[in-house]
């Protein structure tokens, strides 16, 4: 019996090194990337530090709780969509390069044209979030656009390493129509194995200002999140940006928890013309680490935005909430506020020239 408990156990271990070494979990970091990781302030205790205390779940949750509801509690009927999302195909090959442009491209994928210079934000346009196709399966409609949409782009911007935001199959399929990536520290070495070439990486940490193109420039600032695509967390940065252009300010929110860092970031270089921020995924027990909808609308203040673009929802269900939750919830909080919001379908073009962009409540079925 012992030695049968023994001889699983080795088993169990062998597997999970053989699937976790598959090129999907990418690759840690070595060398002078870990020495450079090191030599961060936010880096303590091998691994990335949040600026304020940021436990993984919340007070009176613990994981055993957190995953009998995941399993066992009655999901609320409208979960996922009982039919396809709306959605448009727009041809961004062919978008006019004068254009200045958001397009969201559903969860927290967008493109954005602005200035003459393209950015494509943490695309995930294959049919699952998840390191496996079994699992996180997109939602009818919302999963419309393919790698093979993906026009030539000077910048890929990836905040962080969840596969719900470093896609394996997108990264490697549009890896020929990459310029530069710009990236936080440690995330370089994913890209490294799939084949992406060390000079296209633009890897720095919180406070890091680059210079891009045609004068405009993106500044790494903080966000409150963790790491990580095998068991251990933290052991590569998580990151928002500030993207400052000659005609415009945006600020890239990436995945955060709400706290103190929106209100530093908005007092240094807001007001911003547009404020893309995460809306959706969201429960009281992960409250630290994904912002729930009140916290949006409070972030958005505190980072002084113009125009709020929600994203971060409407593709996969990570959260227990109703897939139309966020939107329902953050634009009736919006109103209250007096605060736009803008709400494009996914496809959907945002004139970012535009001072009376309105959208339809295509959120509002079943």
């Amino acid at each position: 019996m012992i030695y049968g408990l023994i001889i699983l156990a080795v088993i169990i271990i062998l597997l999970y090194f053989v699937i976790t070494g598959l090129e999907v979990f990418g690759s840690e970091a070595k060398g002078e990337r870990l020495q450079r990781m090191q030599c961060s302030k936010h880096y303590k205790n091998k691994q990335f530090q949040n600026l304020t205390y940021t436990p993984a779940l919340a007070e009176g949750y613990s994981m055993p709780k957190v995953m009998f509801n995941f399993l066992f509690d009655k999901k609320d009927p409208h979960l996922k969509p009982l039919r396809n999302i709306p959605s448009v195909h727009t041809d961004l090959k062919n978008l006019p390069k004068d254009q200045n442009v958001f397009i969201w491209l559903g969860h927290s994928s967008y493109y954005i044209q602005t200035d003459g210079v393209s950015f494509l934000i943490d695309p995930v346009l294959s049919s699952y979030g998840s390191p496996f196709r079994f699992f996180n399966k997109a939602f009818a409609g919302a999963d419309i656009f393919r790698p093979e949409d993906i026009p030539a782009v000077d910048y890929l911007v990836i905040t962080h390493d969840h596969y719900d935001h470093l896609d394996y199959p997108t990264i490697k399929a549009i890896k020929t129509r990459v310029g530069k990536v710009i990236l936080p520290l440690g995330v370089g070495a994913h890209l490294e194995r799939w084949g992406y070439d060390t000079n296209q990486l633009i890897e720095e940490e919180w406070g890091t200002e680059v210079d891009l193109r045609n004068d405009i420039k993106i500044i790494f600032t903080p966000a409150r999140h963790f790491s990580g695509r095998k068991m251990k967390r933290n052991v590569t940065l998580w990151t928002s940006y500030v993207l400052l252009t000659p005609t415009k300010k945006l600020f890239l929110g990436g995945d955060s928890g709400y706290d103190t860092h929106f209100k530093m970031i908005g007092e240094q270089y807001g007001p911003f013309d547009f404020a893309i921020i995460e809306n959706g995924q969201y429960n009281e027990a992960w409250k630290y680490i994904h912002a729930l909808p009140e916290d949006v609308i409070q972030a958005s203040i505190d980072v002084r935005a113009k125009n709020i673009i929600p994203v971060h929802s409407s593709k996969f269900a990570l959260a227990l909430h109703p897939w139309n939750e966020p939107l329902r919830k953050v634009t009736s909080l919006a109103g209250s506020k007096n605060l736009s919001v803008l709400t494009p379908m996914i496809g959907e073009p945002v004139d970012l020239n535009a001072h009376d962009n309105h959208f339809s409540k295509w959120w509002d079925i079943e």
